[in-house]
This record gives structure tokens, sequence and C-alpha cells, in this order.
């Protein structure tokens, strides 16, 4: 036993001993990893996507602005996480200094609020653009879209300063993290004193993060649902073809909250330990992935301007 001042390291034992596995855990995690790399970035999500918002000015619109901001953030997401995982692979000791632990929590606690104040950014945008279509333009400018932009980063920050920072002086009494990456209940579980401000720290980043924003993609929804009923087939088809894949992001990630929760929350203990890493991790596999594959392949006008912008068709 010790205090915070002895500790310099965390120790992943979830990786445990994985002997010649670790070669092909490496290849899958790096091959994966690179995957939302490509996807994020050359399949038109980031840098081919910004391109094309300069060469098409039909694509000036602020839905492109925000999905452009939405996948930026999935490549951070999946930087904090998958580095680390492929450095431990090859590590005997498994072990993460505390620095490097704590700016993975920053990256990866700052990357979740984010994600989904970027998707209720993104509602309120689908929302005035079908409820609101003549002031569209007027509200929805480039301007104000960057602000958001801006805001949705600077309060994700914030976020996590305000539920988290207090760790940075936690006295901890022991270093085994039983996870792949430094997950920050576990990490509360090994301070020498468990306050109760960690408790009220966990259920103020969970309504900050998740229920309010939900609430407003909800509530974004719902008035969309109800304009379009009164609107004909063909505005329905085109409002449920901008609103899918936004709603199947926030679905997938409604369920990877669940996941995460049920990993803590429930007798873990009769769970296999590869289902226990898993489970936190569902978000940070899935969601990189399905972000650029459902606005990318999905939104009409984005292949039709790439097709042009790659074989050069006016």
């Amino acid at each position: 036993m010790g205090n915070s001042s002895e500790i310099v390291s965390f120790v992943l034992s979830a990786y445990g001993n994985i002997g010649e596995l670790k070669y092909l855990y490496f290849i899958i995690i790096l091959v994966w990893y690179l995957s939302i790399c490509v996807a994020n970035t050359v399949l038109i999500v980031v840098i081919l996507l910004i391109v094309v918002i300069h060469v098409d000015r039909r694509l000036h619109e602020p839905m492109y602005i925000l999905l452009s901001n939405l996948c930026v953030n999935e490549i951070n997401a999946s930087t904090s996480l998958y580095p680390l995982l492929l450095s431990q692979m090859y590590s005997d000791s498994h072990e993460v200094t505390l620095p490097w632990c704590y700016l993975q929590m920053c990256c990866l606690y700052t990357s979740a609020p984010a994600e989904f104040w970027s998707l209720a950014a993104m509602a309120y945008d689908r929302y005035i653009s079908i409820c609101h279509p003549l002031r569209y333009n007027v509200i929805m400018n480039t301007e104000r879209v960057l602000k958001i932009i801006l805001l949705v980063w600077v309060f994700s920050f914030l976020i996590f300063i305000l539920s988290f920072s207090f760790i940075f002086s936690l006295q901890f009494c022991g270093n085994i993290v039983d996870n792949v990456y430094c997950e920050h209940q576990l990490i509360i579980r090994l301070s020498c004193s468990v306050s109760v401000q960690s408790s009220i720290s966990i259920i103020f980043f969970v309504i900050m993060s998740i229920f309010i924003p939900f609430s407003l993609i909800s509530v974004s929804y719902v008035k969309i649902l109800t304009v379009c009923r009164k609107t004909s087939t063909e505005n329905k088809q085109k409002a449920m073809t901008t609103c899918t894949p936004q709603i199947v992001s926030v679905s997938n990630l409604f369920v990877g909250c669940i996941f995460h929760s049920i990993n803590f929350r429930l007798l873990i203990s009769q769970v296999p330990d590869e289902v226990n890493i898993i489970l936190p991790m569902y978000m940070l596999i899935c969601q990189p992935m399905l972000t650029p594959f459902m606005y990318g392949f999905n939104l009409p006008k984005i292949r039709q301007s790439c097709k042009r912008f790659l074989f050069k068709r006016k």
C-alpha cells in the first residue's frame, strides 16, 4: 500500500499473459485503427469532404461542416485509445505512467461529450432546416455554425475538468487497473478514500454529457416528425434521408452507454473477462467506423459531389 507520491504508474491488468497471441491481437487492433482513420479521412468524411465543400458550393451547408467536426472527434476518440492498446501489446509489465493515464482520460472524456453535443447540434440544424426552411440561411449561417463547433469543444473540455479534475490530486492505495485503458471509475476505486465527490462527479458528467444533449436531440426529432406528418411524401423521404444516419448514430451511442453501465452496475463476476473488457469499449470500437459509412455513403449529395470531384464530372 502507498499513496500518490509513491505510485507513479498504473498497471493495466486486463491484458494478462496473452503470450504469442499478442501478435495476432496487435494486427487486428492495428488494422481496425487504420480502417477507422482511413474511413474518417480518405473516404469522404474529413479530408475529402472538406475538399468537396470547397469545390462544390452547394455543399456549403452547415450540416456538412458539423459532420466534418463529428468525424474529427471520431479520430480524436480512437487515437486516445488505440495507440495505447498497440503499445501495451508488446509490453510485459503493461504499465502506464500517471501523466499518460491522465492524458488518455482527458481525451476520452472530452470526446464523449463532444460526440453527443455534436449530434445535438446536427439535430438542431435538421430541425431548423425542416421546420423553419425560410429562415434556415439566416439562423444557421457559417459564422454561427463555427461558433457552435467552438462551443461544443470548449463545453466538452469544461465538463471533463469539472467532473474529473479532482482525480489529479487523489491519493492512491493501489495501482492495478482491471482494464485495458484508464477508465475513470476504476481509477477512482484505487483512491485511499472514495468520497461523495466521486459519485457526484460521475452523475454530473452523465447529465451534462449524455442526458441533456440526448434530451435536446429527442425534442428536435419529435418536432421534425410532427412537421413531416403534415408534408408531402417526397418531403418526408428527403427528411428521412438526412435524419436516418443521425438516428442510427444516436441509437448506437445509447446502446453503448447501456453496455458501459451494465459493465459497472451488474454482477460482472459472472461475465467472461473478454466481455467485461469489450463492453465499456463498445462505443470506441463501433461508433468511429459507423459514422463515416452512415453519413458518407448515405447522403446522395456527398456521393454525387465526390464522383464529380474524383472523375472531374460537372
